[in-house]
Order: structure tokens, then sequence, then C-alpha cells
């Protein structure tokens, strides 16, 4: 009996530990993509360039992110996944010493693209996570605790990005992400163990540079057309429809090479399945309904004098952003909780449904009442970044191929990120396209699109199959 509890809590120590140094990772990951925001003003001033410019440093990062999560999951299956996760970490401090002893913007740029390659950090985590806990309760658990981190840190990360870079200057911000990496390196380094399931596998790297190139040039093209919003150039369209011509053509040789290489990267049999192509649609769709609403276009309207509220942006903030974030950060290990119990696919559409009576609740009542506003978006941070998107992510992992374990997760997070540059691509386009209208009306009906994208992302859910392997059984 005593040699069982000695195992049982050895076991239980090995977990925490492993927990430690995954959500130090994932803690230092989400500062490099959310710290900053409430410092790009001083930024500017600072290396004396405009906004336009510092934007796309911010840009490119998140691009470098989404380019680099396509293939690193998978590149840790072969080499490793905890020496790729310490690489990612010290990759990431490098870049944060070069950003922060830049001279100018253009070694800004040089920092965040190469800060960039912490961009699977999650989903590494997560496929770390699983591979070490069995129990899948246990595993619910811990994932909806990983993932809510990487939601915001309850709105720390902002609230200390700001008051250092006020206090101290944007450099000392990314000197405080240094020393935060290399304590990341470190604590993977000597708390986790290590897992090569594809040992011995090729990578397939002419896969690699297709796939990178498409995905780059299409999220390229959604940023470039982005800036349509603002006013016609013909040639933004021109360089836009280029973009997205090199995208087709790269993913067409990506599908060819697949199906010929030896050790693809990606089997297309997988490609083909529901398991895969339902879960990265849905992903696709629920971020580009909600992402800026929730994003840009609520806090826009809330601070605007007419037709909105008037309110400042320190209100903003403290009335619609923290509520939201707050509530995902409490409510994602709740869910996680429950995913293995309940099924992940009920407990995505069980955060789809509420998501959609959250903007419902934003269309009827929101936009003529602030009190009403602020519980629907609260709501929508309990159903949306506290159930919807942390199923979105624990489904790319649970129902990611066994001799691929990697494959899945890596897409998924380029779908989080086509979808985030889709809703900021679509929904401001329609706010503009609407503007006759007159704001009120223009307002309502740029909700009301990203309603109805919401709700085909619910039925692109139904599609999804049910994870057997990560559910108990009833």
């Amino acid at each position: 009996m005593s040699a069982v509890l000695h195992e049982a809590k050895a076991t239980r120590s090995g977990t925490t530990a492993l927990m430690v140094a995954l959500l130090t990772a994932c803690v230092a990951f989400q500062l490099n993509a959310s710290m900053l925001s409430p410092a790009l003003v001083t930024m500017g001033e600072e290396l004396q360039t405009d906004q336009a410019a510092i934007g796309l440093s911010q840009t490119w990062f998140f691009t470098t992110a989404a380019l680099f999560s396509l293939f690193l999951p998978r590149l840790s299956d072969i080499v490793g996944r905890k020496r790729i996760l310490v690489g990612m970490m010290l990759l990431t401090a490098a870049g944060s010493v070069i950003a922060a002893l830049a001279p100018d913007v253009t070694w800004l740029f040089v920092g965040r693209i190469i800060q960039g390659a912490s961009g699977p950090t999650v989903p590494l985590c997560l496929i770390m996570l699983r591979t070490a806990v069995p129990n899948l309760r246990t595993y619910g658990t811990l994932m909806g605790v990983i993932l809510a981190v990487n939601g915001g840190v309850a709105g720390v990360d902002s609230f200390l990005g700001g008051y250092m870079a006020e206090h101290y200057g944007f450099r000392s911000i990314f000197w405080f992400m240094v020393v935060l990496g290399v304590i990341a390196a470190v604590l993977v380094a000597l708390l986790t163990p290590e897992s090569k399931p594809q040992a011995g596998t090729r990578m397939d790297w002419t896969g690699v540079v297709y796939i990178v190139v498409a995905v780059g040039a299409l999220l390229t093209a959604l940023n470039e057309a982005a800036k349509l919003v603002g006013g016609f150039s013909r040639g933004t369209l021109v360089l836009s429809l280029v973009l997205i011509a090199v995208a087709a053509a790269a993913f067409a040789a990506f599908w060819a090479t697949e199906k010929r290489a030896k050790q693809p990267m990606v089997e297309i049999v997988h490609l083909r399945q529901r398991s895969t192509w339902a879960p990265l649609l849905t992903t696709v769709l629920t971020m580009t309904g909600i992402f800026a609403v929730i994003n840009g276009i609520v806090p826009a309207y809330v601070q605007a004098a007419a037709p909105g509220f008037g309110i400042g942006a320190t209100e903003t903030a403290l009335l619609i952003l923290t509520p939201y974030a707050l509530l995902g950060w409490v409510f994602g290990p709740i869910s996680g909780r429950l995913a293995p119990v309940l099924g992940y696919t009920n407990v995505l559409r069980i955060g789809m449904i509420g998501s959609i009576v959250s903007l419902v609740i934003i269309v009827l009542f929101g936009l003529n009442s602030l009190p009403l506003m602020v519980a629907g978006t609260a709501l929508l941070g309990i159903t949306y970044a506290g159930t919807a998107n942390i199923m979105l992510n624990g489904l790319g992992v649970v129902l990611s191929p066994p001799g691929n374990p990697g494959f899945l997760p890596g897409m998924n997070a380029g779908a989080f990120n086509l979808g985030a540059g889709l809703s900021f691509l679509v929904l401001p386009a329609v706010l503009v396209g609407t503007s006759a209208l007159g704001d009120r009306a223009s307002y309502l009906t740029v909700v009301v699109v990203g309603l109805v994208i919401t709700v085909a992302a619910f039925a692109a859910s139904l599609l999804i199959p049910k994870p057997v392997d990560a559910e108990v059984e009833k």
C-alpha cells in the first residue's frame, strides 16, 4: 500500500513539475504576443518612427509565429519535443535581446521575427502534456489551464506592459522577456521528459517550404487587403491578388509533393478526413465571426461619442476587455475538465451556442445599453474565450493522427491566425461599406455579419467527429 501511495505521490510531483515548466513557456510566449500592445505608441516615439511601422512589426511577429507553427510540431516528433521547445524559448530570448538593443525599427523587425519561433509553444505544450498525463480527466483540466493562460494572463500582461513602458521605456519589456525566456528554457530542460515518437523519420523539408510559402503568401495577402478598407489602391489590390495566386500555386505544389513523398509531412489521406478539415474549417469560421468583434468593433463602438457611449480607453478596458479575458481565464480549466466527461465536441457546441447567444444580446440590446453590452461581452468571455476557443485548441491535439501527432495542432495554429486575419479584413470592410446607412446601422450590420459567420461555424462543428480515445466511457 505504501509503495502505491509513494508512486502516486511521485506521479503528482512529476505532473506539477511538468506544469510549472509548460506554463512558464506558455506565459513567455503569451507576453511576446500581448505585453507590447499598450506600449506601441511609446515604441514609435523612442524609435522615432510612425505607428504604421510599429504595427507592421507586430504583424510580422504573428505571421512568422503562424509559419513556425506549421512545421515545428512535426519536427519535434522527429528530433524531440523537449529539445525543440527549449530551442524555441532560447530563440525567443535571443530575439528579445535584439529588440531591446534595437537602434531603429529595422532591428526591431529582426527581433520580432526571431521571436516568432515561439509560435507553436501552446500546441507543443499540449502534445507534451498529453504524452505525460494518461488520465483523461486530469489531462482535460490541465489542458484548460494552459489554454486559459494562452488567452491572456487575466489582463495582467497588458497592465504590466503599459506600466513598464510608461516608467522604464519599451526596452524594459523586452529585457523582461529575455529573463522569462531563459527561465522557461531552463525549466523545460530540467523538468520535462523527452519524447520523439517519430524518431528516425526524415523531415519533408520540400513540403515544409511549399506550405510555408502558401500560408505566408495568404496571410500577407490578407494584411495587404485589409489596407483597402481605409481607401482603394490599385497597387494594393494587385499585390493582394498576386499573393493569393502565389498561395494557391504553392498549396497545389504542396499537395503534389505530399502525394509522392515517401515520408510526407502530411499524408493526403489525413487531409481528406473530416477529423482534419472539419476542425480547421470550424476554427477559421469561429475566429472570423468573433475575433474582430470583441477586439475591434465593440471597443470602437463603446468609445464612440455617437452612436456609442463615449467612454474612454481605460474604462473600455475595465468594462469590456478585462471581464472578457478574466472570465475566459477562469472558465478555461472548467471546460477542459468537462470535455473528456461530456465530450469535446459537445462542450464545443455548447460554447458555440453560447457565443451565438452572446452576439444576439449585443445586436438586440448591447448597442443601446452599456450594461447589456458589458453583459454580452462578459458572456462571450465564458462561452467563446473560456469554452469554444479551449475546445478548438484541444481538438487539434486529440484528433491528430497517431502516426503524426504534431500535424493537426500545427495546422490548427495556422487556422487561428488565418481566421483572425480574415476577421480584421471582412468585418471592418463591412463597417466601412455600410457607412452610408448611418453609424448605428453600420455597427448593427457588422455584428450581424459576425453572428451569421458564427452560426456557420456552429454548423461546421457538427461535422467534427468524436475523439473517442480522449473521452471517458460513460
